[in-house]
């Protein structure tokens, strides 16, 4: 007898489980959680509509919902009263209050400022006790600085942190008889250091100081007017100088000359040439006496030349004399140097003498060519020169102010390496400009100074900008000071407008300026946005290059007067394709183009075949040989339809 199959899979067996098994749902299972009763029966007191959840930290939406809700108080929506804030508009600028409490803040603690000095030594120092000195000394200078920026929350420069470079600067110090800084004329005030001007005192009274605007030609003769009085009033002796503009007139001027000596030389040679056949039928006695009377005049102008000292060959010369007893002049009659060197001891007779320096100075704002700085630079009266007979001017600044293109701009070639990256000079280097007058150059140097932000240090050149992390607070804060208008002519771009809602005359926001600029150069990254980042680095070397320019006024000369940008430039009608040109339609050309009576055509590509009936021009003709059609068979359609768009 065979064993029972255990898997019954009959018919019956298939009838049952469907009646009784599992797939039916009809049939009750006790055992099934999903047929027991879940629902609650509200046959008694509801405890759960009491708000039994603990709440101890609510976000500020919610708090001010509870609280209103408390209150009783009820909302309207007020759709007209919406104004919409761009996140992005105001990264890295501050207010107009915010401004003047930090201005209040600075000028509190400006005496606090200060450069590292020098410790005092003798021939007994070693130069280790010197070197301890001087690291204690500055040690002791930067802890300093540190607690002005932790307990007054104010922003400083990065300043130099390298004693080394600290070093470069005393010997500059110690060694010159003129200290000049170097300025950025755009914006004179943040560069200048003042502490440096009351050390260069405190190392020798006979050291004068002068402060050398730099790229002056950024500025017109009304700006460098108002910048001139505001130094003499606090009587500080500048000058106004441009390497850049200086080489440019050296090489014009060289040329010109050139061009006269050339033409002087060819008429020379001709003469030459008629007096030698003159004197081909001559005799040798007639040459010997010729020979003679050339040398006796050769010793009469000798002669002459011991006689007058004072007189000057060129013309170039007696212009630089000039030039030069005017400055003269004009500084003995302006300035009293004995009362600057002066002011910087602490006794009465010191006193006394700062308030004689205070005395308003008469400041030139003649932009100043090579020849007349270096005379310049010879009629500054120096008392005791560190070396005798010579005087030794010593360039000290920022770094990218210039100092190194102003001396190969003085020397008439390259000398000195020049970099738009600030710090490229590492180290002093002494020229020797004439005889009597020694060139020092001193690295750049970050010196203390207060500021708004570090997006002001960027874009005024301090920080190099292809190191920068952030990019939006520089460019905002040159959409602040730039107008829009004038943005969109220098690049050709078209900025996005406000919104609707948004402050109509609001500064363009880094993002849509960014944005715009890609787009229209192609920058863009690799998912197909702007690159924001690369487009930002262009924009900000322009605006410290001078391309975007904008000058910083004087204390209490207003900014708008001040800064006059050129009007929106208008574009030509021609220059607009006749597809976007507005167009006024009348009346009677819509009903000369409603009622026209044109014939529907479909454009065809390729040979036109000749009719069936056509009748032939001439007997010769050959149909395989006319190319007449193929002449605009790759024409585009909106040339063959451009009177439709007229």
């Amino acid at each position: 007898m065979s064993k029972k199959n255990k898997n019954k899979s009959g018919l019956g067996r298939a009838l049952i489980n469907d009646r009784f098994g599992k797939s039916n749902p009809k049939v009750r299972r006790p055992k099934d959680p999903t047929m027991l009763h879940s629902s609650e029966i509200p046959d008694g007191y509801d405890w759960g509509r009491l708000n039994l959840q603990s709440v101890t930290e609510e976000s500020s939406f919610q708090e001010f919902l509870s609280t209103a809700e408390l209150a009783g108080t009820e909302f309207q929506a007020e759709k007209l009263n919406i104004t919409f804030v761009n996140p992005l508009s105001g990264v890295g600028l501050l207010t107009k209050q915010e401004k003047e409490k930090v201005d209040e803040t600075q000028n509190e603690n400006r005496q606090f400022l200060s450069i590292p000095r020098r410790p005092k030594w003798d021939e007994t120092t070693t130069p280790e006790q010197l070197a301890a000195l001087e690291s204690e000394g500055f040690l002791e200078w930067r802890r300093r600085l540190a607690m002005l920026q932790e307990e007054k929350g104010l922003v400083l420069t990065p300043y130099e942190k390298n004693l080394e470079f600290w070093r470069q600067l005393w010997r500059v110090v110690e060694r010159s008889d003129v200290v000049v800084q170097i300025v950025d004329a755009r914006n004179p005030l943040l560069f200048r250091c003042e502490d440096l001007e009351k050390y260069v005192c405190e190392v020798s009274p006979h050291k004068q100081n002068l402060i050398l605007l730099n790229k002056a030609d950024y500025l017109t003769v009304k700006q460098r007017q108002a910048w001139a009085d505001f130094f003499g009033e606090i009587g500080v002796r500048v000058a106004f100088y441009s390497a850049t503009y200086a080489l440019e007139e050296e090489k014009t001027e060289n040329l010109a000359e050139d061009e006269n000596k050339d033409g002087e030389d060819d008429d020379d040679d001709d003469e030459e040439e008629e007096e030698e056949e003159e004197k081909a039928g001559l005799t040798e006695k007639k040459g010997e006496n010729n020979v003679l009377e050339n040398a006796v005049s050769d010793l009469k102008i000798e002669s002459n030349c011991k006689d007058e000292r004072s007189s000057n060959t060129t013309p170039e010369k007696n212009e630089l004399e000039q030039k030069s007893n005017e400055m003269v002049s004009d500084c003995k009659d302006n300035v009293n140097f004995d009362n600057i060197g002066s002011s910087c001891h602490l006794s009465l007779e010191t006193q006394n003498a700062q308030k004689e320096s205070s005395k308003r100075v008469n400041n030139s704002y003649k932009l100043l060519k090579r020849s007349e700085l270096i005379s310049f630079f010879h009629t500054i009266p120096v008392g005791e020169k560190v070396t005798p007979g010579v005087t030794t001017v010593g360039l000290v600044g920022y770094p990218n102010v210039g100092k190194s293109s102003t001396i190969n701009s003085l020397l008439l070639e390259k000398k000195v390496s020049v970099s738009a990256t600030p710090g490229k000079t590492k180290h002093f280097q002494t020229l020797f400009l004439d005889k009597d007058l020694l060139l020092c150059d001193c690295p750049g140097l970050v010196m203390p100074s207060f500021m708004y932000s570090k997006a002001e240090m960027i874009v005024n050149g301090i920080l190099p900008i292809d190191q920068m992390r952030d990019h939006v607070p520089p460019v905002n804060l040159v959409t602040s000071l730039i107008p829009r208008h004038v943005l969109e002519d220098t690049y050709g771009i078209i900025i996005s407008p406000p919104r609707e809602g948004e402050d109509p005359d609001r500064p363009p926001t880094s993002e849509e300026l960014l944005n715009a600029y890609g787009y229209n150069r192609g920058f863009m990254t690799a998912n197909g946005q702007p690159d924001n980042p690369r487009a930002s680095r262009y924009i900000l070397k322009d605006f410290v290059t001078g391309k975007l320019l904008y000058c910083w006024a004087p204390p209490g000369y207003p900014e708008d007067d001040f800064n006059v940008f050129p009007e929106r430039r208008k574009k030509q009608a021609s220059d607009v394709p006749s597809a976007i040109t507005p167009k006024n339609h009348t009346t009677k050309d819509l009903d000369s183009a409603f009622f026209n009576k044109s014939s529907p055509t479909v454009h065809t590509k390729g040979y036109k075949g000749s009719a069936v009936g056509k009748a032939q021009t001439g007997s010769g003709y050959k149909p395989w040989k006319d190319h007449s059609a193929k002449r605009n068979k790759h024409v585009k359609l909106r040339k063959v339809y451009a009177h439709l768009d007229k």
